[in-house]
């Protein structure tokens, strides 16, 4: 069948379109035709006793098919699907928008919307790669592209969404560092610094999850991170920390490279000849001038270094 595929000995539901007509045409039907087929069964009554118990019978089956007709409009609205069931078997999918009108007044309909709609996930609290605690949250935007997947593939397509999501959510914390304060971390990806790499990846992660259930995952996004509150403190001072290294990293580099600036222009230059103690000399005061957090004291030397 066109809504049906077999895969690994498991079936697939598939939508697929169930043909309809116009409810105000079926309404003209419902509210003219069979009325007027109903006085013309008065016929009957004039055939003797076998005709008025043929038009009794005949009355009681159009008066019922009257009755449940009503049961066979449908009002789609914009980004709307109707999917019908007929005694439990899945008969197609109604996606005309409008008011519509079926032939058959026995289908089950079941309304399933293909608007966008987002879905934002609880804080969960993993260990990132590192094993350092976070509450990591994300922000999913979804929508339903295959109604009959969506019902009858998984039992709540609202709430498959919400633990796949968080799932795949999880499952990502935990392959990147929050933040590259390690060694072996360096040159990779970061859960605080490459958020468009994470916001991909993530997307994709929950996309392959719920492609079962007829749903699209039009975006993924990290909507809050930070560590958790038992590490917080700690882990604030180490990143402090991991910046004054690298602060003073820089200064020294600076001050090495003026210094060789410095001793290189004195010989080049002729200005002053200095032996391997007065280079020393001069090289741990620069350093101390060029490195230090405060305004260096000058002192001035009046005699001969060596006394």
């Amino acid at each position: 069948m066109a809504d049906e595929q077999v895969s690994h000995g498991e079936i697939q539901f598939k939508d697929r379109q169930r043909p309809s007509i116009s409810g105000f045409l079926g309404l003209a039907i419902h509210l003219i035709v069979i009325p007027s087929i109903f006085l013309l069964g008065i016929v009957l009554y004039t055939a003797g006793a076998a005709g008025v118990i043929l038009g009794i019978l005949f009355h009681l089956v159009v008066g019922l098919l009257w009755l449940i007709m009503w049961n066979s409009y449908v009002i789609i609205n914009p980004n709307e699907t109707a999917v019908l069931q007929f005694f439990g078997k899945y008969a197609g999918t109604v996606k005309t928008e409008g008011f519509r009108f079926f032939v058959n007044p026995l289908y089950e309909k079941t309304k399933v919307t293909f608007r966008i709609r987002n879905f934002e996930s609880a804080k969960l609290k993993v260990n990132d790669v590192n094993a350092n605690p976070i509450d990591i949250a994300a922000v999913v935007v979804w929508r339903v592209f295959d109604s009959a997947e969506a019902l009858f593939e998984v039992d709540d397509y609202e709430n498959y969404v919400q633990i796949q999501s968080e799932a795949a959510l999880r499952a990502m914390a935990t392959k990147y560092p929050y933040d590259i304060i390690e060694e072996k971390d360096l040159g990779g990806v970061a859960l605080s610094s490459h958020q468009e790499v994470v916001a991909t990846e993530l997307r994709q992660s929950v996309q392959e999850r719920l492609s079962r259930a007829g749903i699209e995952v039009l975006e993924a996004r990290i909507s809050h991170l930070a560590y958790a509150p038992e590490i917080a403190q700690a882990m604030l001072r180490r990143q402090q920390a991991s910046a004054v290294v690298a602060a003073r990293r820089e200064i020294v580099d600076g001050a090495v490279g003026m210094v060789e600036l410095a001793l290189a222009q004195l010989s080049a230059k002729n200005i002053i000849d200095l032996d391997e103690d007065k280079k020393a000399t001069m090289v741990s005061n620069l350093l101390v001038v060029l490195c230090s957090e405060t305004d260096t004291t000058p002192v001035i030397n009046t005699g001969s270094l060596y006394q």
